[in-house]
């Protein structure tokens, strides 16, 4: 039995995600992630502009009426949440933990996922692969993943990114869409990516707090890595300090930028201050602009 507040947590999840698919996201998560391709559904009578290709020329001959064949998208897909459960996913100093941010995205995409019939799975990770759930469908799995992702406990701290995107390439043989969500505060992880990203559409979820980009003046401040537990004493009130720290964390984001795209990997950027599902729906049309164009 699921403690009240869990339970709650949950159906709050699925209250505001089923919303947001019923009034934004459904329509562009269907049109972005299109199906394998076509699947024969039945003909009809022939009309000027037709693709004369697309005659069924037994039918036609059968009827003395000339019919093509008509066919529907094979809607039917993978989709795959990478979720990274290390101890940097726990920090937030806005509106949400990273952690809290990536739950209510991956609602999101799970609602989006189970509506238009899609198969659903998840790799919680650490510094090892923590828990596998395998793709299915249904309304009860997505809660069932709801509940872990809220719930579930790492045993360990630390990141591996090669790990999970392992344990992606042996799950899952045939093209799936991979969404990856982590701070990447990860080492060697180049070559794995890259080589799931020329099997999959990876697309790799990268959430930040905005202390970590900057630091406010509040004098001396200590600092401990949550997943190595180092401390660090920094003098904040220094202007020299604040800038140093600024220009090295925009110096590593966009260090990781590059090796994801030069990865191909897709890259969404997601912050703690409670933005994400409009930062999800810019990113959703961005790749759908891009694709027309």
């Amino acid at each position: 039995m699921l403690p009240a507040e869990v339970l709650r947590q949950v159906r709050r999840l699925q209250l505001r995600s089923r919303r947001a698919v019923q009034s934004l996201f459904g329509g562009e998560y269907h049109s972005e992630f299109k199906g394998s391709g076509l699947s024969y559904d039945d003909v009809r009578e022939y009309q000027p502009g037709d693709d004369v290709r697309r005659i069924d020329w037994n039918v036609t001959a059968r009827t003395g009426t000339a019919f093509i064949k008509r066919f529907i998208e094979e809607r039917e897909l993978t989709v795959m949440l990478a979720v990274d459960v290390s101890g940097s996913l726990k920090f937030g100093t806005q509106s949400h933990t990273k952690r809290s941010a990536v739950a209510e995205l991956a609602a999101l995409l799970a609602f989006c996922a189970a509506n238009d019939n899609d198969r659903l799975g998840a790799v919680l990770f650490s510094d090892r692969v923590e828990k596998i759930t395998r793709p299915t469908k249904g309304t009860r799995h997505v809660l069932r993943l709801l509940r872990d992702l809220l719930t579930y406990e790492p045993r360990f701290r630390g990141t591996n990114l090669r790990g999970a995107l392992d344990a992606i390439n042996k799950l899952q043989k045939r093209r799936a869409v991979v969404f990856l969500f982590s701070d990447f505060q990860a080492l060697d992880y180049e070559d794995t990516l890259r080589r799931t990203a020329q099997q999959h559409d990876v697309i790799a979820v990268r959430m930040t707090d905005e202390r970590e980009l900057t630091l406010p003046d509040v004098g001396l401040l200590r600092v401990q890595d949550p997943e190595t537990d180092e401390v660090t004493l920094l003098d904040t009130s220094s202007r020299t300090v604040r800038e140093r720290y600024a220009t090295q964390a925009t110096a590593h984001a966009a260090s990781t930028l590059a090796t994801l795209r030069g990865c191909n990997a897709d890259v969404l950027d997601i912050r703690t201050d409670g933005t994400h599902f409009d930062s999800l729906l810019r990113f959703f049309r961005r790749r759908a602009k891009r694709r027309r164009g």
